[in-house]
């Protein structure tokens, strides 16, 4: 039987999943900072393939040519496709979105066709299950939000650029995104509060604050380099707003989490509303979530009055596994693609 290692190369994290034939077997994410080097990448592929054992063949996308490491995006795609050759061994592919499965060597000529299509790997393993739904895949970064009808990838923009235009890419995450980029003014014991233009706090300390964080989804430092404790949250918060946490109670700092979160739920509800309009997808399709942000996503989908699929219920995956394949999701289609 054929094992498969699905690879997404992100600008912050690794993720790979290994696959025998159609079940998923084992899933890794780790912290890969490649804005700072490639180091960190380079050492986590050897930590996962030492413990993925022998393996077929390797299915590779990726998102980290975005990061300001590479002078372009062609050049980031050109160079990360380089190391990954480097590092595998055996057969090779590249995922190119609806370009399909390309080798190594094809990184160059396609660059656009591989640069961030990691969206497209995981609502297309969607589509061969559920004929009409709206994928959307909540990461520590960005929300991808894809429409599926007939049984295919319905999406309008294949760049990042074009993506953001249609309201298919969000820049909003459940983790890493900076609350200055998430509101700028928030209600606040009575008052409406500015939020300063300041990377003092993310959304890891919101999810935190108010008690819906499972750490396993903040790998990176905080934002001042500080305790990933409630109160070390609560400070940051308090920071965003140009006050101490103790300047007012606990109770107020919770309350000033919600604000944040509601406050992103609806970038995000006003993005889906976007994509919606197009009615490519009939009132009753379902909302398949994946990533780490999956309770954001369910919450948006009980406003929209729409049911929730798990995109792991769409594969064969251990139950210890589904929460890891959900945060995981590109690399477990990719795994899983092209069998």
């Amino acid at each position: 039987m054929a094992k498969t290692l699905g690879w997404d190369v992100g600008g912050a994290h690794l993720k790979a999943a290994l696959a025998e034939d159609d079940r998923i077997l084992k899933i890794w994410q780790k912290a890969t900072p490649i804005w700072k080097d490639l180091a960190s990448l380079e050492t986590a592929i050897v930590e996962i393939l030492a413990e993925a054992g022998e393996v077929d063949r390797h299915h590779v996308t990726m998102t980290g040519e975005l990061s300001d490491a590479f002078p372009s995006r062609r050049q980031g795609v050109e160079r990360l496709a380089r190391l990954m050759a480097e590092e595998l061994s055996g057969d090779i592919r590249l995922y190119g979105g609806a370009a399909g499965f390309l080798s190594p060597g094809d990184a160059r000529s396609n660059a656009l066709d591989i640069a961030s299509a990691n969206w497209h790997a995981s609502a297309a393993l969607s589509a061969r299950t559920i004929e009409e739904a709206l994928f959307m895949d909540m990461g520590s970064t960005t929300t991808d939000m894809v429409p599926v009808s007939n049984g295919l990838v319905h999406a309008k923009g294949h760049t990042d650029r074009d993506r953001m235009t249609a309201g298919e890419l969000v820049y909003q995450g459940y983790t890493r995104t900076p609350l200055m980029a998430v509101a700028r003014q928030v209600p606040f014991v009575g008052r409406s509060i500015p939020v300063m233009n300041e990377f003092f706090a993310t959304m890891a300390d919101v999810q935190r604050v108010i008690g819906v964080l499972d750490e396993a989804d903040d790998l990176h430092p905080a934002a001042d380099a500080g305790d990933k404790t409630i109160e070390g949250s609560r400070r940051r918060i308090a920071r965003m707003v140009g006050m101490d946490a103790s300047d007012a109670s606990d109770g107020a700092w919770e309350w000033l989490g919600h604000a944040f979160a509601e406050a992103q739920v609806r970038v995000i509800h006003d993005a889906a509303l976007q994509v919606l309009s197009r009615e490519e997808i009939s009132d009753d399709a379902p909302i398949i979530v994946a990533g780490a942000g999956r309770p954001v996503l369910k919450r948006l989908a009980a406003r929209l009055d729409r049911g929730v699929v798990d995109v792991s219920d769409l594969f064969d995956c251990p139950a210890d596994l589904r929460d890891a394949a959900c945060r995981a999701a590109p690399a477990a289609a990719l795994a899983l693609l092209g069998s």
